[in-house]
């Protein structure tokens, strides 16, 4: 949602302190809800509505951005897309699961991320392109209106593949064969070490936004390659997704273990590096959010029993938001303080998920 940052701020009028808090309460809000959505998607078991729900609701935020013209409702779609998302993640995830016993967890959540990754790509730079086709040295209301307008299109195919394979799979239950034999008052202790764990990664890895405003403060970056340099963390994300999915299946816990152990040193290649330490730290970072996004989600296939899987997502999903919303705030604060405070946080506190990973792996019957 950046574009819409920009049409709020320079075409129609709100501060920038307004799209900021606008941002940040609209992506706690998007990770606070979802332990409600996770909860009642496997109450009702109506995963299908409920995915398809939360992506109508996320997916026509952004050609909604065509209708308005005050920047009230421009940061209320911020809102609207968040919560979007916070709705559907939970039970696509629970879906996702079943499905993933049978090709492998590791690389069903790493394929999904690559793939998710591309459209990431693809939305953006189709405005882009229509913003450079249309756009002048100043580019107007209507041009921006143009642009978000003509994602209505991929939204509608986005629905449309989503109601066929629902039709196809309308039991995405039954596509799994075998549950983990956990008790079923409650979580295991396993999943409440894994959680915590999953919390500490969260706290220590550092935002891109913060990364991003180090880079222009300190001029070891020139800002139109600020950009390129997040394009190529993301790329490495879907890469990293994709090769480490395949890893988990075969090895298991060490490959979470090992990745987060080592993209946990990005943060000191990035702040203290020079500018060829802080592409192998950008790299590191890409190959980190690729590992949270696959193979993070991928263990609690075999931690949590198939009905309740939407709670346990959307649990996790909720604490992980929570603990970096606090963690950021945190780092945010470090930087002003000392470089070298942030480093060391970060760094340790990732570091500290290791053993916790390690007691997860230990109290559960399946070798994750």
């Amino acid at each position: 949602m950046a574009c819409l940052a920009d049409l709020s701020d320079r075409l129609l009028g709100a501060s920038a302190t307004a799209v900021g808090l606008a941002a940040g309460a609209g992506e706690f809000l998007g990770y606070a809800l979802r332990f409600i959505s996770g909860y009642i998607s496997d109450k009702t078991r109506k995963y299908w509505v409920i995915t398809f729900v939360g992506y109508a609701i996320n997916l026509l935020a952004a050609p909604a951005l065509a209708l308005v013209g005050r920047w009230e409702w421009a940061i209320g779609l911020i809102f609207v897309e968040r919560i979007g998302k916070a709705i559907r993640n939970p039970a696509r995830d629970a879906m996702l699961s079943h499905a993933a016993t049978q090709m492998g967890a590791g690389k069903s959540f790493g394929l999904h991320e690559a793939l998710d990754q591309i459209g990431a790509f693809l939305g953006p730079a189709l405005i882009a392109i229509i913003l450079f086709v249309k756009g002048n040295t100043e580019l107007s209301l209507s041009t921006y209106h143009a642009s978000f307008a003509i994602l209505l299109i991929p939204a509608l195919l986005a629905l449309t593949v989503l109601v066929l394979a629902c039709v196809r799979y309308p039991n995405p239950g039954e596509l799994e064969s075998k549950t983990p034999r956990i008790g079923a008052q409650g979580f295991s202790a396993s999943y409440w070490w894994y959680l915590f764990a999953a919390g500490l990664l969260a706290a220590g890895f550092a935002d891109f936004p913060l990364m991003a405003f180090h880079f222009e403060k300190t001029a070891q970056l020139s800002p139109q390659w600020i950009p390129a340099i997040y394009a190529l963390a993301m790329a490495v994300d879907a890469l990293a997704a994709l090769a480490l999915g395949q890893l988990f299946d075969r090895k298991g816990i060490s490959v979470v273990i090992a990745v987060f152990a080592a993209s946990a040193f990005a943060a000191p290649l990035v702040f203290l590096g020079n500018a060829p330490l802080v592409l192998a730290g950008v790299i590191l970072w890409g190959i980190g959010i690729g590992a949270q996004e696959s193979i993070l989600k991928a263990a609690i296939v075999k931690l949590v029993p198939r009905d309740r899987r939407g709670t346990a997502y959307g649990l996790f999903h909720t604490a992980f938001g929570v603990f970096w919303f606090a963690g950021s705030a945190l780092m945010g604060f470090l930087y002003d303080q000392s470089l070298l405070f942030l480093v060391l946080f970060s760094v340790l506190i990732q570091l500290a998920a290791v053993p916790l990973f390690l007691a997860a792996a230990k109290r559960t019957q399946d070798n994750i």
